[in-house]
This record gives C-alpha cells, sequence and structure tokens, in this order.
C-alpha cells in the first residue's frame, strides 16, 4: 500500500511538471514571434484557427484536442488490445462518429464491441458533446470541456480492479451474469502547438458508473507529444486532383512534410469500487505512438503501451483508422472568425 501510494504521488507529480512546463513555453510561444512558415499543399480545413492536427477530433489513440470545424464530420474505428496479468487479452472494437457545429461545439457517438474468453459481445453505445472556450490561442493551452454519457449493453466479463488470480473468484471464476452499469464522464482538454515542431495534448477525466451496485469510479491523467519526422524532405508535387499532403515551406529549407509523425504518450488511471475507496487499483502506461496519413482526408494511428508496474497492463495496443469528411466551408470562415490556420498567421 506504501509502495501504490508513492507511485501514486509520483505519477501526479511527473504529470503535473509537464503541464506546469509546456503552460509557461504556451505563454512564451503565443507571445513570441513566429518563423516565416507557409503552406505549400491543400490541407484540411482549419477549427477556428488551429492547426490541422488539432482540427480532427482525436489528436493520438489516448487523447483528444480541441474542436472539429463547423460542418466537419470525423469517423474512426479503433482497436484496443489490453494484456493484464491472471486473465485472457481484452479486445475492444470502438466505431465514433463526431460532428462539428457552429460556436465551437461538437457532438458524438460511439459504439464500443468487446471480445473475451470467448465471448463477444456490443457492450455500450455512447453520446458525447464538447466545446471549446475561445479559438484557438486565445487563451493558453486552449482548453475544452468534455461529457459523455456511456449506456451499459452488455455484461461485465471481467472484474476491473487490479489483476486477480481467477480462483480467487471461487470455483466457478469470476460471474459475468452482472449488467454493464451506465456511467456518466467530464473530461478537461488542453492542447497547444509549440514553435510549429511539438505538438502536445493533455486530458484529465473523471468517470462514475450510476447504478447501484459497486458504483465504479475512474480518473485520470493522459498526455500525448509527438513531431513531424520527415523534417527536411522535399514535398511531392502537387496530385492531378489537387490533393497533397500537408507541408510547409522554411526558408533555407525545402520544405517540411507532415504526412507522418512520432511522438511519446502515457496514462495514468485510479479506479476504486464502494469497497476500496481508500485503496484504489492504481495503473501506468507509457510508450511511442506514430500517425501516417496515406492520403488526404485519412490517418492510421497506433500506440503500443506498457506497464511499469505489476498493477499495470502488460501491454496496451491502440490501432487507429479515421477519415476525414466536409468542413471548412463560408460557416466555418465566419464562425473562426475570418483567421487563418496558426500555421499560416503572422508569416
Amino acid at each position: 500500500m506504501i509502495r501504490s501510494a508513492s507511485f501514486t504521488r509520483l505519477s501526479k507529480r511527473a504529470s503535473l511538471a509537464l503541464a506546469s512546463l509546456l503552460l509557461a513555453l504556451s505563454v512564451r510561444a503565443q507571445t513570441a514571434q513566429s518563423e516565416s512558415i507557409i503552406v505549400n499543399a491543400e490541407s484540411l480545413p482549419s477549427a477556428y484557427g488551429a492547426p490541422t492536427s488539432f482540427s480532427q477530433s482525436r489528436f493520438s489513440p489516448l487523447t483528444n484536442a480541441y474542436v472539429l470545424p463547423p460542418g466537419a464530420v470525423y469517423a474512426s474505428l479503433i482497436y484496443e488490445d489490453d494484456v493484464v496479468h491472471f486473465r485472457p487479452p481484452d479486445h475492444r472494437w470502438t466505431q465514433e462518429v463526431e460532428i462539428g457545429l457552429p460556436y465551437r461545439i461538437n457532438v458524438a457517438f460511439e459504439n464500443n464491441i468487446q471480445h473475451f474468453d470467448g465471448d463477444t459481445q456490443d457492450a455500450t453505445f455512447s453520446v458525447e458533446a464538447r466545446y471549446a472556450f475561445a479559438n484557438w490561442d486565445k487563451i493558453p493551452l486552449n482548453p475544452t470541456i468534455f461529457a459523455e454519457y456511456k449506456f451499459g449493453l452488455g455484461n461485465i466479463l471481467h472484474d476491473e480492479g487490479a489483476p486477480t488470480p481467477a480462483h480467487k473468484f471461487g470455483p466457478g471464476g469470476f460471474d459475468k451474469g452482472e449488467d454493464i452499469p451506465d456511467a456518466y464522464e467530464f473530461r478537461l482538454l488542453l492542447s497547444e502547438d509549440f514553435f510549429d515542431k511539438i505538438e502536445w495534448a493533455l486530458n484529465t477525466f473523471f468517470e462514475q458508473e450510476l447504478a447501484p451496485g459497486d458504483r465504479g469510479r475512474e480518473w485520470g491523467i493522459a498526455q500525448s507529444v509527438v513531431t513531424p519526422i520527415h523534417l527536411f524532405h522535399e514535398a511531392a508535387a502537387p496530385a492531378p486532383d489537387g490533393k497533397n499532403f500537408e507541408t510547409k515551406s522554411v526558408p533555407g529549407i525545402s520544405s517540411i512534410v507532415e504526412e507522418l509523425k512520432a511522438g511519446i504518450e502515457c496514462q495514468f488511471r485510479s479506479f476504486s469500487d464502494k469497497g476500496s475507496r481508500g485503496t484504489p487499483y492504481n495503473s501506468f502506461v507509457i510508450g511511442p505512438t506514430v500517425a501516417w496519413r496515406p492520403g488526404h482526408n485519412m490517418r492510421f494511428d497506433i500506440s503500443p503501451l506498457f506497464g511499469v508496474n505489476h498493477k499495470s497492463p502488460v501491454m496496451q495496443l491502440f490501432v487507429v483508422f479515421s477519415y476525414y469528411f466536409g468542413g471548412g466551408g463560408p460557416v466555418a470562415a465566419e464562425e473562426a472568425g475570418g483567421e487563418a490556420p496558426a500555421s499560416t498567421r503572422n508569416r
């Protein structure tokens, strides 16, 4: 218990320290004069002046950032594989559709399918909404609030707490007959683009189950930092249809191509139920993340994350395929206050 408390304090301090450093950099980046960068090729529409990476709903497999432009639709298929001590892997497929509305508002719908230990089920259906407080870079770290209501559709197939050997649940193992309860969740989304080279997002979250049973509760922090890795690569000629990867031209450098990005992400989570409020199950995973855009509106993300203590998952694998539709028309430009994307402003 002492080790768990120390681990929790260490994880919190590390996350808060990184967030404080990035806040200071954000203020400096907004006041300092930016280097001259011009977008040479067609890019996706900007959400209220935000760079492309922050105008697509999902920033990385673990984190969301800012909002979509009005009229845009973001669709994704998310695969998650949880490898945990003492039980078979837990496979999940999530279908997500998000719609950009005026005044920096988004609505979204998610459906989650689960396969565990021979059982496959439609586990949950979610309705989500988010709101950004201001146009991009008007407030440091661009705070956005997120709310979700989750409807339980299936059964609880395994214990949600610390990994536990099956025999401790009795001769028959874990009882899979209990329904998944409804739950609500709130998140605070923070994000920033530092010097057009480092992109960062942080999500804090709190989820509470509503059924009168165990009343599970979870809170945590997820962070992602990525950067383009094709920094000094000649831009490809525009395709016949006029579409191309997002590119940037820098004085003294031929171009920056941003179809491939890489970085690191991590997540701390703490789960408890009514019988373990004082001794929650804490876990921390960390690992690389890579995003590849093979086409103008299409993106693949992959993140293999690894646990740092015996209570954390051995590995969590996230694979995301997403596609972006529309957005950026006259309504979007008007709602954005007529501002250009951050990567082209003040150049």
